[in-house]
């Protein structure tokens, strides 16, 4: 390892302490309000949860050394709710697409980050939890997403299904969002995430290296449009890699 490498990686531990306690003592200072909001029904609930999270990570993106780039919202029209798709490359990317996607909305996410102590309440709150070894799980997570759409909230979902480890632009994408869109004809709004990759490489354990981070909302597509949930999810897969790769 050169020299270079080695005080990187020490850089990126000292990092990672700073950010972690930044993290967890932004996160003390919301716990209670979130907890709150379980006295609040639907789907004011999430929206007022949302809101705190967007305030939460005003405060932690600067704190920690975390500058933010959103464009592309103004694709998001009033009175409309969409599926937004999103690629995965860090375990960052939540803290990024839930408070930047405009007004409520949930994400799909695995059931065990659920269970970490304190930092659970607040994942179950934006979530619609997935057990991905229990093919009950995987249809009751299928119909409350419906039931997150019928509320006129937005529904984020990482279609490669686990984070993206290749060297590739992006994973094949699973079914479950573009059946979703063809069955609720509700469009979908893909969006691209770089810089959480840099900031929190796979391969290295506890390091984190402060930087900017993107998200660009892109066209939507309606999925009125194509004759099947296939084709909808090929058009959506060439129209993200084609914008993350640059061919």
């Amino acid at each position: 390892m050169r020299k270079n490498d080695r005080i990187k990686n020490i850089l990126g531990a000292i990092f990672a302490i700073w950010g972690f306690s930044v993290f967890i003592g932004t996160m003390l200072i919301f716990i209670i309000p979130f907890w709150t909001t379980r006295f609040i029904k639907e789907p004011k609930k999430t929206l007022v949860f949302m809101n705190m999270c967007r305030t939460w990570m005003s405060i932690f993106f600067p704190l920690s050394g975390i500058r933010v780039s959103i464009t592309g919202k103004h694709n998001f029209q009033p009175n409309e709710n969409f599926i937004v798709v999103c690629n995965h490359n860090s375990l960052a990317d939540i803290l990024l697409s839930s408070p930047g996607i405009p007004g409520a909305n949930k994400t799909i996410a695995k059931i065990e980050l659920s269970k970490i102590p304190l930092f659970g309440i607040i994942y179950r709150r934006g979530s619609v939890l997935l057990n991905r070894k229990s093919e009950t799980s995987r249809k009751d997570s299928y119909f409350q997403m419906k039931d997150v759409l019928s509320m006129g909230m937005h529904m984020c979902i990482y279609p490669e299904g686990t984070r993206n480890k290749s060297d590739q632009p992006l994973k094949p994408f699973h079914d479950g969002a573009f059946r979703l869109s063809m069955e609720t004809g509700k469009k979908i709004m893909p969006a691209i995430i770089t810089g959480t990759r840099e900031m929190l490489p796979h391969y290295k354990h506890f390091y984190f290296w402060p930087g900017k981070l993107f998200l660009q909302f892109l066209d939507p597509l309606d999925p009125k449009s194509f004759s099947s949930h296939s084709e909808l999810k090929d058009q959506v897969f060439k129209t993200m890699w084609k914008e993350i790769s640059g061919k």
